[in-house]
């Protein structure tokens, strides 16, 4: 492939490969390319922020700062009514720093035992961070919110994280029942996604 048409390399601040598979997929059209932060042996950044901005900007400097690449970071998460915001910024280690996703679904259930449908009303939210370079004083920040509720059991085999458990209404469906398509239309991270591709695409 000639240098021209080489996808342009980006690094995106997380090992999840679900993630990255999304985020492929969406920026794809772009002429871009998301790579793992584990591909350059990058840590994890100490994720010491209190909201999902500030968690999102402290790991795209830190995997531009260690790659020297333009970085792509989200801050994702869960946030349940009845839980008062929880699971939240710590979605991903609800369950404990070594949790897995299904621990972290059947934490998120026991909580949620005997709660009644009209009370289970939750919504994922995703900022993202875009950082031409680590030093970058304006970091384009987007955000996106997927509304739904929890079910009482896992349903569906796509996705990863809380998707078996979230209902989403207007495809009466569970967020794991969704194809990926579907599924980028929709949530948090394909909005917030969108907003960065938005700006990207104006800049070019």
């Amino acid at each position: 492939m000639s240098e021209k048409h080489r996808p342009r390399q980006i690094v995106l601040a997380s090992g999840n490969t679900g993630k990255l598979r999304e985020i492929n997929q969406l920026i794809s059209g772009l002429g871009m390319e998301a790579l793992p932060q584990s591909d350059f042996d990058v840590p994890d950044a100490d994720e010491t922020g209190l909201s999902f901005v500030e968690n999102a900007i402290l790991k795209a400097r830190h995997a531009a700062q260690l790659t020297g690449l333009p970085a792509l970071a989200d801050d994702s998460g869960l946030e349940v009514d009845y839980l008062k915001g929880a699971p939240g910024i710590y979605s991903a280690r609800y369950a404990g720093p070594e949790a897995s996703d299904a621990d972290n679904v059947q934490k998120l259930l026991l909580a949620l035992k005997d709660v009644p449908e009209a009370e289970r009303t939750a919504r994922f939210q995703c900022v993202m961070v875009f950082m031409a370079h680590a030093e970058d004083p304006t970091p384009l920040i987007c955000q996106g919110s997927w509304e739904g509720r929890i079910l009482l059991a896992p349903q569906g085999q796509n996705g990863f994280g809380y998707d078996p458990v979230f209902w989403v209404p207007s495809e009466q469906c569970a967020s794991a029942e969704l194809t990926p398509e579907v599924k980028n239309r929709l949530s948090h991270r394909g909005q917030a996604l969108g907003g960065v591709v938005n700006v990207l695409r104006a800049k070019d």
